[in-house]
C-alpha cells in the first residue's frame, strides 16, 4: 500500500486566524483602491500575485499574509479567532480568478476600465470581509457544500466547526497563559 506523502509548503492552514483573513482583506482592499485611485496598473500583478501565493501555500510566500501573521495582528493584539481552512482556500481561489481576469483585460487588451471594474467587485468583496468579517467566497463555499458541488470530506468539520473553534480558542488562551506565567508545555 502506498503512502501518500503531503507537501507542507503546498499547503493551507486549517484552522486559518479569522483576524489573519480580515488584515489580508484589508490589504487587498487598500492594494486595489491605490490602483485604481492612482492608476498603477502594475500593482494588480502584486494583487494576484498573493492571491496566488496564498491559494498554493497559505501565508508562507504572500507577503501580505506574512505582514498580517507576523506583524499586524501581533502589534494590534487583535484576536485568534480560529475558522475552517477550505472555505478560505476556496475564496482566495476567487480572488485569482478576479485578479487574473483584472491582469489579462489591462496588459492583454489594454482595457484598463473593464480591468478597474473587476478589482472594484474584488474591493467589496474584500472589503465586507476585512470590515464585516464576512467572507462572500466562504458563503458559496457553503452552498456548493450543501448542494454536493464540494464533497464533504474537502471539509468534514464545516458542518459543525463551532465545538472545534471553542476548543481551539481555550487552547489557545490556556497557552498564552502559561506563556505570561513563564510555564513552557
Amino acid at each position: 500500500m502506498a503512502t501518500e506523502t503531503r507537501n507542507p509548503f503546498f499547503s493551507f492552514p486549517h484552522p486559518i486566524n479569522a483576524s489573519v483573513a480580515r488584515s489580508v482583506a484589508a490589504g487587498v482592499v487598500v492594494m486595489a483602491v491605490v490602483t485604481i485611485a492612482f492608476d498603477v496598473p502594475w500593482l494588480i500583478f502584486v494583487i494576484a500575485y498573493g492571491f496566488i501565493a496564498r491559494v498554493l501555500a497559505g501565508p508562507r510566500i504572500s507577503p501580505l499574509a506574512l505582514l498580517a501573521t507576523r506583524v499586524i495582528v501581533p502589534r494590534l493584539r487583535l484576536p485568534y479567532d480560529p475558522v475552517p481552512g477550505p472555505p478560505k482556500r476556496f475564496a482566495a481561489a476567487i480572488g485569482v480568478g478576479f485578479s487574473v481576469t483584472a491582469l489579462i483585460l489591462e496588459f492583454g487588451f489594454g482595457y484598463t476600465t473593464a480591468a478597474y471594474s473587476v478589482l472594484g467587485m474584488l474591493i467589496f468583496a474584500a472589503g465586507l470581509e476585512s470590515v464585516l468579517g464576512f467572507c462572500l467566497g466562504c458563503r458559496v463555499f457553503a452552498i456548493l457544500m450543501k448542494t454536493g458541488i464540494i464533497p464533504e470530506s474537502v471539509c468534514e468539520e464545516c458542518a459543525d466547526w463551532t465545538v472545534r473553534a471553542e476548543r481551539l480558542k481555550r487552547d489557545a488562551a490556556e497557552r498564552e497563559a502559561r506563556e505570561v506565567a513563564g510555564v513552557s508545555g
